[in-house]
């Protein structure tokens, strides 16, 4: 029974956020160390799909952790690094300001907060399925480069509630999110929803399949200050899929995913890789 919630806590770290519906025990603490990489891109989805001003990579080495206040209550919490480069940019957008000789190919390099999250899930059922809800808030500890375009996260408070549910059957399982994303700074507000399965392929190895979606209301007027590398514009929205795969080995563990938008709007049309290794205390 250990390693089966020890495998719902680990969910949870494939996202920003937790998907799953499952709680830590009380005093138990879970601690992932992750990085995930969107390489070598220069083009991004959109009403049409436009290119970038460069080929850029974008890297986040993240701390996740959850703690048990209460067998029914878990507090969790989200540090993300970003280390992000833009090579061979060309000044071609002049919301971006130049200096000096603008026909010049330049690279770039920001590495700096992301948004820093903190947010508690509380189970409300636990008879067969489990229910859960869960509000995150997702502060305002990002950067932004001027001169290159770089933003390291949104340049807003989010605010996220959400209800999630899911069931255990033995070897394989199955869980589902659905919420909001409550923006400041005039940025529109999404929806989101999705839903994973997955099970037990050998002792120690697991394989989960997802698909997510996130959907703009379009009710904001942020005006996007970096328009040509989309990174965290304003109306970003995608439609997703992927396969995590988790090494199982007692309190210590090691994982690895990859995840492709199939549609979007300011996204990148290029798949996330990540890696992570995780304990339970």
């Amino acid at each position: 029974m250990k390693s089966i919630s020890l495998l719902f806590s680990l969910l949870i770290t494939s996202t920003l956020f937790a998907q799953s519906p499952w709680t830590k025990d009380k005093g138990d603490l879970f601690v992932n160390f992750s990085y995930t990489t969107i390489s070598d891109y220069n083009e991004i989805f959109g009403d049409p799909d436009y290119f970038t001003n460069g080929k850029i990579t974008d890297n986040t080495y993240q701390i996740y952790g959850e703690y048990g206040l209460s067998d029914k209550t878990t507090l969790i919490a989200s540090i993300p690094l970003k280390s992000i480069s833009v090579d061979n940019f060309v000044y071609i957008d002049p919301a971006i300001n130049c200096v000096g000789d603008c026909s010049e190919l330049l690279n770039f390099s920001e590495t700096a907060f992301g948004n820093i999250s903190l947010g508690i899930k509380h189970q409300f059922y636990n008879k067969g399925w489990v229910i859960s809800g869960q509000f995150v808030t997702e502060f305002n500890t990002s950067t932004f480069d001027a001169k290159s375009g770089i933003r390291t996260g949104y340049d807003a408070y989010t605010f996220t509630p959400q209800l999630l549910a899911g069931k255990s059957f033995g070897k394989t399982f199955f869980q589902s999110h659905i919420g909001v994303d409550v923006r400041t700074n005039d940025y529109s507000n999404n929806f989101k929803i999705g839903g994973e399965f997955g099970g037990k392929v050998l002792k120690n190895i697991w394989l989960i399949g997802f698909v997510d979606v996130v959907e703009s209301f379009e009710d904001g007027n942020r005006i996007n200050d970096n328009p040509l590398n989309g990174l965290y514009q304003n109306d970003k929205e995608y439609g997703a899929y992927g396969l995590k795969a988790i090494l199982q080995l007692c309190d210590l563990g090691v994982t690895a995913s990859f995840a492709n938008a199939f549609s979007g709007n300011n996204v990148p049309k290029q798949s996330a890789f990540s890696i992570g290794i995780f304990n339970t205390f």
